[in-house]
């Protein structure tokens, strides 16, 4: 019995963790179709987010509704967006959402997927200086080497996206932008759910009905673009639509079910892996063959971000025994 219940433990968290690489490479290939096709060809990245908030936003409103009616088959958080308290708690962060997803929109549309992850690999460099600023939370000697790391893997590699002529200024501006807001996010983030008895869902649920509506007024920025777009009733743009909202709220799940059954740095770990291979399929499949150091500049990305995952576990190990052993 015990064999197999490790048996079945182990290959839930292989379902799990294929799962999440599915999902995150899926999410982020299908945008990158939205956003660059020529077959597609729209002009529109805040559209494309606005309208993956509102299939979100459908999803989690019918979620909520089903488990009323069946609550021994559907679970799903009790909540109502349109409480004033509610609106007051998390309308700041949905701001930071809707600049989040934007200017990662704007990124993936400027930039190939094989530089994608490389252009975003700021984001643990700005959570260790956001955590300093906000947080007053001081960074050892260890974890500022492997920011360093990343920061020199991420200047390399913008080096030999220029050496190789595919380099754009404005897509890493906006990598850096996204960047840097995740990592606002991810800090901001922590204040809020307590808020909402840390229920992701109820998170998720909310910032995409907020997203829906805020967007508005912002798309009147592309108002011309999509007014003069001809497939936007096509059933295949339509379908890929849908499926790229459909990817954005399974990201959310996936990813909290990984961290839930594995560990933070089990997740941290899976994600940098899960860039790597993400990054040899966009060269194999949009046929981008790079240099060596183009390749060592993902690597040291890599490197430094898992080395960054190893070291803050271990300093935060040490923390809870030297805490534990005082209380003792």
């Amino acid at each position: 019995m015990v064999n197999n219940s490790l048996y079945f433990n182990y290959v839930q968290i292989f379902l799990v963790v294929i799962s999440y690489w599915i999902v995150s490479i899926l999410t982020v290939f299908v945008n990158k179709t939205l956003l660059s096709s020529k077959q597609l060809d729209i002009d529109a990245p805040l559209f494309i987010a606005w309208f993956q908030c509102l299939v979100s936003a459908l999803i989690c409103f019918t979620l909520s509704r089903l488990s009323k009616v069946f609550p021994k088959i559907i679970r799903f958080p009790n909540g109502n967006p349109l409480q004033w308290q509610t609106i007051k708690k998390v309308m700041p962060l949905s701001i930071l959402f809707i600049i989040m997803i934007s200017t990662n929109n704007y990124c993936l549309k400027y930039v190939g997927v094989t530089f994608y992850y490389v252009g975003r690999s700021l984001t643990t460099v700005f959570n260790v200086i956001l955590s300093y600023v906000i947080l007053g939370q001081k960074t050892s000697k260890s974890c500022l080497s492997c920011c360093i790391v990343i920061i020199l893997g991420f200047v390399l590699g913008i080096d030999q996206e220029n050496i190789a002529g595919s380099f754009s200024l404005v897509g890493t501006i906006f990598g850096v932008l996204s960047s840097f807001s995740l990592a606002y996010y991810s800090i901001q983030i922590k204040k809020v759910l307590p808020a909402l008895n840390n229920q992701i869902w109820l998170l998720s649920y909310y910032n995409n009905v907020y997203a829906t509506v805020l967007f508005l007024p912002l798309l009147t920025l592309e108002a011309q673009e999509i007014s003069n777009y001809d497939k936007l009733t096509n059933n295949g743009f339509f379908l890929l639509m849908m499926v790229g909202g459909l990817c954005g709220l399974s990201i959310g799940y996936v990813t909290a079910l990984q961290v839930q059954v594995t560990s933070p740095l089990t997740h941290n770990i899976s994600g940098t892996a899960k860039a790597c291979l993400q990054t040899v399929l966009a060269s194999y499949l949009y046929n981008e063959w790079k240099s060596s150091l183009w390749w060592l500049s993902n690597i040291i990305v890599l490197g430094g971000s898992a080395a960054y995952t190893l070291v803050r576990n271990r300093e935060m190990e040490r923390n809870y025994k030297s805490i534990t052993n005082t209380r003792c």
